[in-house]
């Protein structure tokens, strides 16, 4: 129904934002309300979720982690409240390269979500998400080079700093070389 709301920011409160579009007061629910300034005016995009008993808007800064949220909604089992805890709590990006990888333990990690659940997210949206492809292929890419540097016993402010300014477009071994000679700087 709706695709976007432009508005100024009223009010955040623990579970979502009000949004003041022409006079008009909208509550939008978001996975991080604490990411908005009050009198900030943002473009929120904006799903309308419908039920038996209760009408709500949910309201993402990217049109990709509304898209996430849709299709997480398609999983069985998984409602708005589970679908909006995986993106508070996790980056839309790792989230997607999680599923990709089959990574059951990673998508456990988020409120309500278990093991059942981590692996039905897998089994409905495994090879069916397709967002932006080449932030997914960078992220992803850093991503394995940064669980490679924890792994090699690197603590994660060194590997922060060790993965800052990589070209998440080459190759993961290639990454890992470069992260390795930063790290040995």
């Amino acid at each position: 129904m709706y695709s976007y709301l432009k508005g100024i920011v009223t009010e955040i409160k623990s579970n979502g934002i009000s949004l003041d579009v022409n006079n008009v007061g909208y509550d939008v629910r978001t996975p991080n309300p604490y990411e908005f300034k009050i009198d900030e005016e943002i473009k929120v995009f904006i799903h309308h979720y419908v039920r038996e008993d209760a009408i709500h808007l949910y309201g993402f800064k990217t049109s990709d982690g509304k898209s996430l949220f849709i299709k997480l909604l398609s999983v069985k089992g998984i409602g708005p409240k589970s679908a909006i805890a995986i993106l508070a709590s996790g980056n839309v990006v790792d989230v997607i390269a999680a599923i990709e990888r089959g990574d059951a333990k990673f998508l456990s990690k988020f409120p309500g979500i278990g093991p059942k659940a981590s692996q039905q997210i897998i089994l409905d949206l495994k090879g069916k998400i397709d967002l932006n492809a080449d932030s997914f292929a960078k992220s992803t890419n850093i991503s394995e080079v940064e669980e490679a540097l924890k792994s090699l016993g690197y603590k994660a402010k060194e590997v922060t700093k060790a993965v800052k300014g990589l070209d998440g477009s080459k190759k993961t071994d290639v990454l890992l070389k470069e992260a390795l000679a930063q790290l040995l700087k």
